[in-house]
């Protein structure tokens, strides 16, 4: 049970580092941009940005806060945002908060006694249980009074605190505004409904799932989960690539399907340009290994892979050409057949040219592999270090989870 914990829960167990932001001010709140496309958005490029952009958020709400997280830590700055969410309900906000039972398994639920003494609703996603273990909300995302919005790949623990460069993760945020604000506040009720996930049955949601066009021109809400129908997020992927000449992504775990990865192949081999940022330090080592075990083949295609050094990288933004995905999916088969996910997908040129301009920032703090390189330091034992990540990833892990899925009732 540690090891599938260890595998599940993505983190590395890490004290909480001196120094960092202290979030029990209120903050002024921070307006998005607005594109020509009526899109309503502000990028938070790391921690630094992304906490006080969370409780500017907070102090500004009036009516509700619905947090979302997938890792809540009972330090800083989980004290801060604890602290914003009572002091808004002492406003008379409504304020729901879910976590994860086991991204968040190390909080004690004593922790949110004051928040639930002061009328806050918590609850728990899927409490810690063998038998669907498996089965995780990996989402993130804050909506304050169904207006503004946040989503990315942060949660909320001491790593994340930081410009991602010289202290805490590597990790990227999105602010939207009242258009996409109102769908997510809907995702959210139809998980916090269904938190102790007993049934396999989410009826809403599951219509949901394959996608949602909101009232913003040219963006979607994108919605997955475990069961049946191919994952939305991977679809619409798969469809921007068929077409597409300039690539950029993002990722710390990287273990895409096979039809991901022919179709970057072939975007490399007709002349278009592909570049993978992953991760040179990472949190789960075995999905490292398992990550690397693709390296050859993909750049012997053409495919240009560059590490990411100073820091654990966590973001994750997929640019293909003025397409841009943001939100808390990886690319592996966790985050695209087992666990519930968001992220939103943008055709917008502005968006897409700000994107370029982040994957830019953060690609000048990497090393590219070179495949003759990279072919003479793998030694024999490596490979078979990586080949047996490889498939504990694709083939264990979602087998059980396919088990505890189906042994689900109706």
């Amino acid at each position: 049970m540690k090891l599938l914990i260890k595998i599940l829960s993505t983190r590395s167990q890490r004290k909480s580092r001196k120094g960092g932001l202290h979030l029990t001010t209120v903050l002024p709140k921070l307006g998005p941009m607005s594109g020509p496309s009526g899109i309503e958005w502000k990028w938070l490029r790391n921690g630094d940005e992304i906490f006080p952009a969370l409780l500017a958020g907070i102090a500004g709400a009036r009516r509700s806060v619905c947090l979302e997280i997938y890792i809540y830590a009972a330090d800083e700055p989980g004290l801060g945002v604890r602290a914003a969410l009572i002091r808004a309900l002492q406003r008379g906000v409504r304020v729901r908060v879910l976590v994860d039972g086991l991204g968040s398994y190390e909080l004690p639920d004593e922790f949110w006694s004051p928040l639930r003494e002061a009328g806050g609703e918590v609850r728990v996603f899927n409490p810690i249980s063998l038998r669907r273990l498996g089965i995780r909300d990996h989402r993130k995302l804050l909506v304050c009074d169904e207006s503004v919005a946040f989503v990315g790949g942060f949660n909320i623990a001491p790593d994340y605190q930081g410009d991602g460069v010289t202290r805490g993760w590597c990790d990227l945020g999105l602010q939207v505004g009242s258009g996409l604000a109102k769908e997510l506040a809907t995702a959210f009720d139809e998980m916090f409904e269904r938190a102790e996930f007993r049934h396999k049955l989410f009826p809403r949601l599951r219509r949901k799932i394959s996608s949602s066009t909101v009232a913003c021109a040219n963006t979607q809400l994108l919605l997955s989960g475990p069961g049946r129908g191919r994952n939305a997020i991977q679809r619409m992927l798969l469809k921007d690539l068929r077409h597409a000449r300039d690539v950029r992504i993002i990722v710390p775990y990287f273990l895409p399907s096979l039809g991901f990865r022919r179709w970057v192949t072939r975007v490399a081999r007709r002349g278009g340009k592909v570049q993978l940022i992953l991760p040179e330090q990472s949190d789960v080592a075995l999905s490292q290994l398992a990550s690397q075990s693709l390296y050859r083949r993909l750049l012997r295609a053409g495919v240009a892979i560059l590490e990411y050094e100073p820091q654990v990288l966590h973001a994750k933004l997929f640019v293909v050409d003025d397409v841009v995905y943001v939100g808390s999916s990886n690319l592996d088969p966790r985050s695209l057949s087992i666990n519930y996910e968001v992220m939103l997908r943008f055709e917008d040129a502005q968006i897409a040219a700000e994107a370029r301009e982040i994957f830019h920032d953060v690609q000048g703090h990497c090393r590219g592999v070179v495949s003759e390189e990279w072919r003479k330091s793998r030694t024999l034992w490596m490979r078979l270090k990586q080949r047996w990540a490889h498939f504990i990833l694709t083939r264990v892990d979602p087998y059980i989870a396919r088990r505890q899925w189906r042994a689900l009732p109706d």
